[in-house]
């Protein structure tokens, strides 16, 4: 970890709901006048999309039906604790794109002379210098891979984790992956189930490692997400926020910031599902305060 280059992450499943922290800290340091180097989590899986596909079948083949982008055989760990490293100790790191439609491909394609397509990765280039911080949004903000010797989660000096209830987080992303991306639902249900193994090796174990866990619970039923026609709304939702470091929590201001809120155990909060933004910017600005007066003395 470093005190004049801090590493923020924030880590979630895919169909978590990252994107609503994301914009929380987008907040903060538009209004706290912050430069961030931004890096998405994206950009470090090992394939591109047509290659992925290749892997895939090649892996189902050989009686692989785990090979997901969850584990560590499609993504380049080792290359993202280099980036963290890196950063932390220089404040300068090489990053890529990788390019999830065409606006984005046209986007890049027009900033850097190529011709890219829509499931591939810009080139590796240069980072801005002189940012104030580094944030990484994505699947493996604090991934550990013990047998390659990898260890991500070491270099984050504020790890983030984002986690519905497993049905919750199912139900978002069905309704995402039919809606958005035009899959069929059992296309999403099978992607689901060739994940499993690693969600369970790779993904849950980096809440654990979190300094702090928002967890969305829903308080209607979605007890079969696999039927189920509408995402719980934030009025029908708690979110459980756990804090690693409770002593360095100021309890009795965020029950009286976040109305209607109540602590369910010593380094645990629960607040209304429709304040889970203002949660977030209530609870996260001071630290991000912390890590910028620490980064000033260092």
């Amino acid at each position: 970890m470093s005190h004049k280059h801090p590493v923020i992450a924030i880590t979630g499943s895919s169909g978590a709901g990252t994107t609503t922290v994301k914009r929380a800290f987008e907040h903060i340091f538009w209004r706290e006048k912050i430069d961030p180097m931004i890096v998405e989590g994206d950009s470090f899986h090992r394939y591109n999309r047509a290659e992925m596909r290749e892997a895939m079948k090649k892996a189902e083949t050989a009686g692989n039906r785990n090979f997901s982008h969850f584990g560590a055989e499609a993504n380049l760990f080792g290359e993202l604790e280099k980036l963290f490293k890196t950063y932390g100790e220089t404040g300068a790191a090489k990053k890529r794109y990788y390019l999830h439609s065409d606006e984005e491909a046209a986007e890049h394609n027009k900033r850097l002379g190529v011709n890219l397509k829509a499931g591939e990765f810009t080139p590796w280039e240069d980072a801005p210098p002189g940012t104030d911080l580094m944030f990484y949004e994505g699947l493996h903000g604090g991934v550990v891979d013990a047998k390659a010797g990898v260890d991500v989660a070491k270099w984050v000096d504020l790890l983030v984790g984002v986690v519905p209830i497993v049905n919750l987080e199912w139900i978002q992303k069905i309704h995402r992956d039919t809606a958005e991306r035009g899959y069929s639902t059992e296309a999403v249900v099978d992607t689901i189930l060739r994940r499993m193994h690693d969600y369970v090796h790779y993904i849950t174990p980096q809440f654990s490692r979190t300094h702090v866990n928002f967890q969305r619970v829903s308080i209607v039923d979605t007890s079969n997400p696999f039927i189920a026609r509408d995402i719980p709304t934030p009025d029908e939702s708690m979110v459980v926020i756990r804090f690693r470091y409770p002593k360095e929590i100021d309890f009795p201001y965020l029950l009286n910031m976040i109305r209607d809120s109540f602590m369910s155990r010593p380094n645990t909060i629960v607040v209304p599902g429709g304040k889970m933004g203002f949660a977030m910017e209530v609870i996260l600005t001071p630290m991000i305060h912390d890590l910028i007066e620490k980064k000033k003395k260092a």
